[in-house]
């Protein structure tokens, strides 16, 4: 079963492509430009490297949250193009648990941390069984760094681009306990959305037309609009 993966929850968008087990093709690319720039160009080139069209896929997966609001938002857009053009279904992954799966068979506790701004970060915690299988032990959530290292006990390894902001907080609270993911684990990758995507589609887990990102937090503009009717 061949599924593409979307990810562009962060600045590093990533497309990945696998047929059951094996991976087949990746392109990840961070640069300043809005993914509604680069996506679909992104899914060309890739299909066209592996000389697969969009009939040959038969399913699609997108991280959906938490993260970018825009990112999400043109990420989702995209796969739901995707599904009505080849009448394919798709599969919703949390961003958080994508990342978390560039970690296998860690022995530490995982966490993915995000630049969720205003001082907070979204993240979530996870651990890795014996045979790689990766458990949940939080939600995802939208919370302080000061608030996150609190709830951790032992050594645990930080992944994402939160890492890059919160570093020294997360060293000087955790110490030695605190460890950092490698470059090449520390943004979503596309082919562990497409990972995690397969596994639901294959459970018939598919995601709703109607399916939304997962923002954790609200929009600015809720948060306004809220305010101004509270106001009036």
């Amino acid at each position: 079963m061949k599924v593409l993966g979307i990810d562009t929850a962060t600045m590093m968008g990533s497309v990945g492509l696998i047929d059951d087990d094996r991976p087949v093709a990746q392109y990840s690319l961070s640069i300043e430009v809005t993914h509604s720039e680069r996506l679909m160009e992104t899914i060309d080139v890739l299909l066209r490297g592996v000389r697969i069209g969009l009939d040959g896929i038969d399913g699609f997966a997108v991280s959906t949250g938490p993260g970018s609001f825009t990112g999400l938002r043109i990420g989702l857009a995209t796969v739901k193009g995707l599904c009505m053009a080849t009448g394919k279904e798709a599969a919703s992954v949390s961003t958080l648990e994508a990342l978390a799966l560039n970690m296998p068979y860690c022995s530490y506790s995982i966490c993915p941390v995000l630049d969720a701004r205003k001082k907070e970060v979204y993240s979530a915690l996870f651990r890795c069984d014996e045979d790689g299988t990766l458990k949940r032990l939080t939600d995802d959530m939208v919370i302080s760094p000061e608030s996150l290292v609190e709830m951790i006990k032992g050594p645990v390894v930080f992944s994402g681009d939160g890492v890059y902001t919160y570093r020294d907080i997360l060293k000087r609270w955790l110490g030695s306990n605190a460890h950092f993911a490698p470059v090449n684990a520390m943004f979503p990758s596309g082919l562990s959305v497409a990972r995690l995507g397969l596994s639901k589609l294959k459970k018939g887990e598919t995601m709703d037309k109607t399916g939304v990102p997962a923002y954790v937090r609200r929009s600015e503009a809720e948060i306004k609009f809220e305010t101004r009717g509270t106001l009036l």
